[in-house]
Order: structure tokens, then C-alpha cells, then sequence
């Protein structure tokens, strides 16, 4: 009886210890349900009180960049984020989308006169945290609007923009915050050149207006693209005045341009080394290069050419060895002659000489262009140009030679030369047994026989050379070259091709007087009839006031308006 007594009071006191243990862990259990519920509560209300301070401190952000921006635009409030898209045009201008023009025009901005905008690359990453101060360490720029077509989220850029924007692009496409903005009309410019070179060009301020007419905007820092003909220079906008970002429109600017001959040590494009006259220069020429020279005939010396006491004399003289050379010149403002693309040529095999003279209607006081074309292996050469005196002709010289003549004299039959009578037999017979003459049509030439062997005529075009010179004259003159236009033509109608026909050759414009490509036929019957090239054409259409009346017309028309008006009586 005891023992089941013992067991019982046993097996009840085990239970209590059960249900005890069972209660203790129960309580821990929710005492520790309940601190873990107290901290998610608290990390819950600390990161809502964290969002709620950076809403407010985002919204006074965004308030701070309204207020700069509505007074960057003159109370004009007007600010998108959009997706950066290439296009290929020129200048600063971007295409917006049309639902920026009806918000612009909601405002009156256009009756403020011309659009600007600020651009500026968005950090994708961290978008959410932009703040006004941040706005100026970003890669930003300016730029007018061309027109209202882009896609809505997008703003194409043109490559002006996009380059001096983005250095590279990842895979993600760019984001760009457009601001509107009011810019000073610019008063002050001064700009470096990347590479050496960009001085050469003859009136490379005139060059440069012409290309900041596509511009509607200038930002310090930023990159300039300039054009001319096949050329292409960058220039760094260095200073501006009155503010780092200026207008460009209908405003004169003074551009000063520092540097152009010593921006950098390294140039892709060809440059002019000033030439003395009587001080020879050495060179080296690779096959298939150019090195470039300029010298300048200045009025004093035009004077004495026209009178025909002076002449100008470029020579060169090239190292024996395997190696030769070609001699180009032109006047500017063709500035870099090429092999066909010159005014005055010499290919004669090894040293050879061009004479400028007054009896050519293209010499003239001006600069003029040396290219020394290496043809063949890597030549060494010296060039000179130098002014030959033709005054020491004695002015009895031709009369005394003319005196002496005799008037008895008979024709040699064999060299055709006049002979006196009194000698024509022993002269004919020691012609016919030392001198022979071609008997290729239109030559007859008197040569020795020795001289003969090396005596040949081109089966093209019948010119007369030596044989060491012939394979030269196949190559340049009749060996087909491709123009840049696609046509292709032997050397001298490829010269008269790129003078005068090619749409890519560079002409003076009458009315911008920058050197421009013509490009096709003018599209108007009435311009190609006035002998306007394409450029012409578009540029001519520019209005300008008339000078008597100051009624606007078109530069083209100006010289009818002039006779159909103010015609003197």
C-alpha cells in the first residue's frame, strides 16, 4: 500500500514539475514574442520617420531647385527628365517632344524671344538624392531647340551635344534633366585649338563664324567641331563674357583664339612649315606622304613680277637612292594640294624646279602651298624657293644675235635647222651620220644617237620622255585615281574634275566668303542660271537690310534689287 502510495505521490509531483517547466517556457516564449514585436514595431516607426524627413527634405530640395530654376527662366518654370537619343545633325539644337512645346507655350516663353535649355547627365544610381548644389558638379551644357518631333520621354542630341555630354556610355540608356533658362547675349570668346594647324587656314576667323551660326549657345569647358573642306578642328571654349554660358544669336562676339600653333605636340592634320625665300629646307618624305610647306609673295614683290624683272623659282632637290619625290603648288585658299587637287605640278624623275611668273593669270600676291609628295621609298630632299632677277638680259643681246645671222641659208633636210649655203653640204653630211630625227607623229625632234635609245613616246597620250622616265609617267598621269565623290579619271581630267565639276571641291561663297563645299546643282533653275552652287543657293536666301532703302532682301537678289531700284540714272 505505501509503495503505491510513494508512486503516485511520485508520478504527481513529476506532472507538477511537467506543467511547471511547460509554463516557464511558455512565459519565455511570449516575453520573448513580445520584444521581438516591440523592436519590428520600433524599426518599422524609425524607418517611417526616416522616409517622412527625406520627403520633407526632398520636397524643400525640389522647392530650392524651382526657385533656381524659375529664376534661371525669368519666372518661367520648366524642368523634364528625359532619355538622352543620338541624331545626326549640326550644331546645339535638340529636338524636344510635343508635349514640352504646348508647356512652354502655356507659359509665354516663346514670347521671350529665342529657347535656351540647360542639359545635365542624370546619375541613374542615385537619382533620388539630387540637390541643387550637386547640379553644378554634373557634366552639364546648353543648347537651343530645333523642333518639337522627339518621341515623349526622349530629347535627341545632336553629336555636338552628345560628345561634350558623354565621354562613354554603358548599357543603360542616359537620362539628361532639361531646365529652361534665359543666357546673356555673349560679348567675349576666347578659344584654343587641340592640334596644330587650325591658323593655316586662311581667314580662320571668318571659317569659324561660319560654324557658330549652327550654335545657338557657348559653354565654358565645352568642344567646338569646325569644318573646312576635309578638315576637321576641335576648339576648347576657354573664357566667355559675361557668363560661363552665353547666346550666340544676333550678338557680335570677340573671338580670341590662343594657342593654334602650340595647343599640342601631336596633330592628325597636316600643318604648313613657313617657308623663306633663299633659305633652303631639308625634309624626309615616306612613299605615299605629304609634307607641307607655305611662303608668301607680298605686293612689293607682285610689283616687281608684273613688270617681269622678277620671277619665283621653287626647286627641289632630291637625294639619289631609290627614292623620288612629286612638287605640288597651289594659292590659297587651297592650302593643301594634293596629287590631283593643285594649280602647278612637276613629276619629272629626281631634282626638278616650278617658275611662277607673271605670264600666268593664276600668280598674284597672296600665300601659296608647297606639297612634296613622296612617290616612291623614303626620300630626303631640299626645298627652296627663291626670286630670280631676269633684269641682267642685255636689251642689244637679241638684235646682236639677230645681226649675225646670215641671210643666205638653206634648210637642213635632215635636222630642219637653217644652215649657210655656203656650208650646207658638210652639214648634212655629219647631221645624217650623228643625229637622227623621231619619226613619231608630231614630234621630229633632233637627237643624237646615242641620245636616241632612251627616246620614247607614251602609247596614250604621245608624250615624249626617257625610258627611265616612262614608268613614272604611266603612274601618275594615266594610272585611274577615285575622286571622294565616287568618279573615277585619269590624272589631268581628275584636275579638271576636282577644279570645276566635283560637288565635294571647295569654293569661295559669295555671300558667307567661307570656303565651303559646292555640293550639286542649285535646285532653283533661276540660281543655276546666276551660276550659284548649292551652298550659294541655300546661303544666298539669308535676308539683309538694303544699304539705301533698308528694306530686307535676299543676299541673291540683292545686285537685281539694287538695279531694279536705285538705279542711277
Amino acid at each position: 500500500m505505501d509503495f503505491e502510495l510513494r508512486r503516485a505521490r511520485e508520478k504527481l509531483e513529476k506532472e507538477q514539475k511537467e506543467r511547471k517547466e511547460r509554463a516557464r517556457l511558455k512565459l519565455e516564449r511570449d516575453r520573448k514574442a513580445k520584444e521581438d514585436a516591440r523592436k519590428q514595431r520600433e524599426a518599422i516607426e524609425a524607418v517611417q520617420r526616416s522616409r517622412r524627413l527625406d520627403a520633407m527634405e526632398a520636397q524643400l530640395k525640389a522647392e530650392r531647385h524651382m526657385e533656381e530654376s524659375s529664376l534661371a527662366g525669368g519666372g518661367i518654370m520648366f524642368t523634364r527628365m528625359l532619355e538622352a537619343v543620338p541624331f545626326q545633325g549640326s550644331g546645339d539644337k535638340i529636338k524636344l517632344p510635343p508635349s514640352c512645346f504646348k508647356e512652354l507655350s502655356d507659359q509665354g516663353a516663346f514670347d521671350k524671344g529665342p529657347i535656351y535649355f540647360r542639359l545635365s547627365v542624370v546619375d541613374q544610381e542615385g537619382s533620388s538624392n539630387i540637390i541643387a548644389s550637386e547640379m553644378l558638379e554634373r557634366k552639364t551644357t546648353h543648347s537651343g531647340v530645333l523642333e518639337f518631333t522627339a518621341e515623349e520621354g526622349s530629347v535627341g542630341l545632336p553629336p555636338h551635344i552628345w560628345n561634350n555630354l558623354f565621354a562613354t556610355v554603358g548599357g543603360q540608356t542616359p537620362l539628361i534633366d532639361v531646365s529652361y533658362v534665359r543666357l546673356p547675349k555673349g560679348t567675349y570668346a576666347k578659344l584654343q585649338p587641340d592640334v596644330v594647324g587650325f591658323s593655316d587656314i586662311p581667314n580662320h576667323k571668318a571659317v569659324l563664324e561660319t560654324s557658330l551660326r549652327q550654335h545657338a549657345t557657348l559653354s565654358q569647358g565645352e568642344m567646338i567641331t569646325v569644318n573646312h573642306g576635309v578638315l576637321t578642328y576641335k576648339l576648347q571654349v576657354l573664357e566667355l563674357k559675361p557668363s560661363s554660358s552665353v547666346s550666340v544669336l544676333e550678338t557680335d562676339i570677340e573671338v580670341d583664339i590662343v594657342g593654334s600653333d602650340a595647343a599640342s605636340e601631336r596633330s592628325d592634320q597636316p600643318v604648313l612649315k613657313p617657308l623663306v625665300f633663299g633659305k633652303s629646307e631639308s625634309g624626309m618624305v615616306e612613299e605615299g606622304s605629304y609634307m607641307y610647306y607655305k611662303f608668301l609673295i607680298d605686293n612689293d614683290t607682285w610689283e616687281k613680277m608684273a613688270t617681269g624683272v622678277v620671277e619665283v623659282e621653287v626647286k627641289i632637290e632630291a637625294e639619289t637612292g631609290g627614292g623620288d619625290t612629286d612638287l605640288y603648288i597651289s594659292r590659297h585658299p587651297l592650302i593643301f594640294p594634293t596629287q590631283h587637287h593643285h594649280e602647278w605640278s612637276s613629276h619629272d624623275v629626281g631634282s626638278k624646279a616650278l617658275i611662277l611668273s607673271c605670264k600666268d593669270n593664276s600668280v598674284g600676291a597672296g600665300s601659296y602651298s608647297i606639297g612634296v609628295f613622296g612617290f616612291k621609298a623614303t626620300t630626303k630632299y631640299k626645298l627652296a624657293a627663291s626670286i630670280q632677277d631676269n633684269s641682267n638680259q642685255k636689251v642689244g643681246q637679241q638684235a646682236s644675235s639677230v645681226s649675225h645671222m646670215e641671210t643666205d641659208t638653206v634648210e637642213c633636210r635632215n635636222c630642219r635647222h637653217f644652215i649657210p649655203s655656203r656650208s650646207i653640204a658638210l652639214h648634212e653630211a655629219y647631221c645624217s651620220r650623228h643625229n637622227i630625227v623621231c619619226q613619231h607623229a608630231g614630234c621630229g625632234i633632233v637627237l643624237r644617237l646615242e641620245e636616241a635609245k632612251n627616246h620614247a613616246h607614251c602609247d596614250k597620250c604621245g608624250k615624249a620622255f626617257q625610258q627611265g622616265e616612262m614608268e613614272k609617267h604611266m603612274k601618275v598621269f594615266h594610272e585611274p585615281l577615285q575622286c571622294s565623290c565616287g568618279l573615277v579619271l585619269e590624272k589631268e581630267p581628275m584636275v579638271q574634275h576636282q577644279a570645276a565639276d566635283c560637288p565635294l571641291r571647295l569654293i569661295t561663297c559669295r555671300f558667307c566668303g567661307d570656303m565651303v563645299q559646292a555640293g550639286s546643282s542649285a535646285a532653283d533653275v533661276r540660281d543655276r542660271l546666276r551660276g550659284l552652287s548649292e551652298h550659294e543657293s541655300l546661303c544666298g536666301s539669308r535676308t539683309a537690310p538694303c544699304d539705301s532703302c533698308g528694306r530686307s532682301v535676299m543676299l541673291k537678289e540683292m545686285d537685281i534689287h539694287q538695279i531694279a531700284v536705285h538705279q542711277q540714272n
